[in-house]
C-alpha cells in the first residue's frame, strides 16, 4: 500500500509532463508583411545597398553639426527617458529570468493562547500556552505548459522594445538637430540676402529723389520706392525673429535653456553619401520603430502564450520545514524540528468566465499589435516615399528658381538702366526688384528643401541609431 502511494506521487508528474508535448507554448513567427512595392520613386536606385547603414558622424561633415549631436545625444530630455524606461524594462527581465526558480521565504512567530482549564487540549495549570516557531517555506511552479517561459519570453521582447524605442529616439533627434541647424543657416542666408537688399533700396531711394529733383520721376515713384525699403526692412524684422525661436527650439533638443546657437553658413555644407534606399525587407531591421512594433507583437503574442496556459492543470510542490517549541530555550534542538512535503495539482473548472475572457483579451490585443506593426511598415515605406520625391522635387527646383533668379537680376538690371534713359515706367523697376528678392530668398527655400530631404530620406531609411 505504502509503495502504490509512492507510485501516484509519481505518475502524477510524470503524466503531466508526457502531456507537455501536446499543450507547449508556441513559438513567434514573424509574419509576412513586406512587398517589393512598398517603396514608391521613379529615379532613386533600389539596391542592396543603403545609406541607413552609415553612420551619422560620416553622414555629416560640418565640424559644429557633429559637436552638437554629439551633446544632444548626452543631454536630450527625450534620450534620458528612454534609457530610464530601458531601466524599468531590465528589471522586468531579471524578474522573468527568476520565475523558473522557487521562492523561498523565511518566518518568525510567536503564538499565545489562553485556554479553558477544561479544555483536552490545556497542558498548563493556567491554561497559557505559547508556542514558538522558526520556519522556511520553498515553493516551485513546474513549467509543463510553457506558462514561465513565455512570461519570460514577453519581458525579453517589452526590454527589446524599449531598446529599439531608445533607438528611435536618437533617430529622431539626430534628423531634428540636423534639419534645424539647416534651416538656421538658410535664414542665416535670407537675412544676409536681405540685409544687402535693404542697403540697395537705400540707395536707390537716393536715387529716386534726386531723379524727383531732376524731373525725371515723380514724387509717386519715391514713395512707391521708400515703400519697398520699408517692406525689405518688415521682411528682416521675420527672418531675425524666425531665428530667435528656432535657437530656441534647438536649444531645447540639446538639453538646455535658449541661447544662441554657434554655426557656419549653407555653403559649407556637403553631403556626399550615395542616395541608396537598399530593399523594402532592410526597413525591418533598420528602422527603430518598426522594430518597437515587432517586439510589441511578440510581446503580445508571447501573452497569449501565457493566458492559453490558464486553461491546463497546474503542478505545484511545496515544502515547508523548521523548528518548533513551547520553550523559547529548546527551539533550535533537533527534538524540535519538523518538515513537510506537498505536491499539489490545481486545474481550474468553473472561475466565472476570468481565464476565457483572458485569453480572449490577448488575442485581440495581439492582432491589435500585428495591425500596429503592419501599420508601422506602412507609414515606413511612405515616408520613404516622400523624402524621395521632395529630394528629386528639391533638386529639379533648384535648377529652375537659379534661372528665374538669374532673369529677374538681369530684367532689375536693363529697368533700371532703362528708366535712367526716361524710356520705361517705374513700375516696371519697382516689380523687377520685387520679383528678384523673392525669387533669390526661394531659391534659399529650395536649397535647404535638398538638405533637408536627404536628412528626412536617412531617417525614414532608420538611419542615426548606430
Amino acid at each position: 500500500m505504502k509503495n502504490f502511494q509512492i507510485y501516484k506521487f509519481i505518475l502524477i508528474p510524470a503524466v503531466l509532463f508526457s502531456l507537455q508535448s501536446c499543450f507547449v507554448a508556441r513559438d513567434y513567427t514573424p509574419p509576412e508583411v513586406v512587398k517589393e512595392e512598398f517603396y514608391r520613386t521613379d529615379n532613386i536606385s533600389r539596391d542592396s545597398l543603403n545609406m541607413a547603414n552609415v553612420s551619422w558622424r560620416e553622414m555629416f561633415t560640418d565640424p559644429i553639426l557633429i559637436s552638437y549631436i554629439e551633446e544632444g545625444l548626452q543631454s536630450n530630455m527625450d534620450i534620458r527617458i528612454a534609457l530610464q524606461q530601458m531601466a524599468a524594462s531590465e528589471a522586468y527581465v531579471k524578474q522573468g529570468k527568476a520565475g523558473y526558480l522557487p521562492t523561498l521565504s523565511l518566518n518568525g512567530t510567536v503564538n499565545h493562547q489562553s485556554l479553558s482549564k477544561n479544555s483536552q487540549f490545556s497542558t498548563t495549570s493556567d491554561g497559557n500556552q505559547t508556542q514558538y516557531e522558526a520556519t522556511g517555506n520553498l515553493s516551485w511552479e513546474a513549467d509543463i505548459w510553457g506558462k514561465i517561459r513565455s512570461n519570460d519570453r514577453a519581458f525579453q521582447a517589452s526590454y527589446l522594445q524599449t531598446a529599439a524605442a531608445h533607438q528611435a529616439v536618437k533617430t529622431e533627434l539626430i534628423s531634428a538637430l540636423a534639419s534645424s541647424y539647416y534651416q538656421l543657416l538658410a535664414l542665416d542666408e535670407q537675412q544676409r540676402i536681405t540685409e544687402e537688399t535693404i542697403v540697395t533700396r537705400e540707395s536707390s531711394l537716393e536715387t529716386t529723389k534726386a531723379l524727383k529733383e531732376a524731373g525725371s520721376v515723380t514724387e509717386v515713384g519715391v514713395k512707391q520706392t521708400e515703400a519697398q525699403l520699408y517692406r525689405a526692412q518688415a521682411v528682416l524684422i521675420d527672418i531675425k525673429n524666425e531665428i530667435r525661436l528656432l535657437e530656441n527650439s534647438f536649444s531645447i533638443l540639446l538639453g538646455y535653456a535658449p541661447r544662441q546657437i554657434d554655426r557656419t553658413n549653407m555653403g559649407n555644407q556637403v553631403i556626399a553619401v550615395p542616395l541608396n534606399t537598399g530593399l523594402p525587407s532592410e526597413l525591418l531591421r533598420n528602422r527603430p520603430d518598426v522594430i518597437a512594433a515587432e517586439y510589441h507583437l511578440v510581446n503580445a503574442f508571447e501573452l497569449t502564450n501565457v493566458a492559453r496556459s490558464s486553461f491546463y492543470p497546474t503542478l505545484r510542490l511545496t515544502a515547508a520545514g523548521g523548528f518548533r517549541s513551547l520553550d523559547i530555550a529548546e527551539l533550535f534542538n533537533a527534538n524540535s524540528l519538523f518538515a513537510n512535503l506537498i505536491a499539489s495539482v490545481a486545474q481550474p473548472l468553473i472561475n466565472g468566465r476570468q481565464i476565457r475572457t483572458q485569453y480572449e483579451v490577448s488575442q485581440a490585443q495581439q492582432e491589435i499589435a500585428l495591425i500596429d506593426f503592419e501599420r508601422s511598415l506602412l507609414i515606413a515605406s511612405r515616408e520613404v516615399s516622400d523624402a524621395m520625391y521632395n529630394y528629386e522635387a528639391a533638386v529639379e527646383k533648384i535648377g529652375v528658381k537659379t534661372k528665374e533668379f538669374d532673369a529677374y537680376g538681369l530684367a532689375t538690371s536693363y529697368s533700371e538702366e532703362l528708366l535712367n534713359n526716361g524710356m520705361v515706367n517705374y513700375l516696371e523697376v519697382l516689380t523687377a526688384r520685387e520679383n528678384t528678392l523673392n525669387s533669390q530668398l526661394e531659391l534659399v527655400n529650395a536649397r535647404f528643401n535638398k538638405l533637408n530631404s536627404i536628412v528626412e530620406l536617412y531617417r525614414a531609411l532608420g538611419g542615426g541609431w548606430r
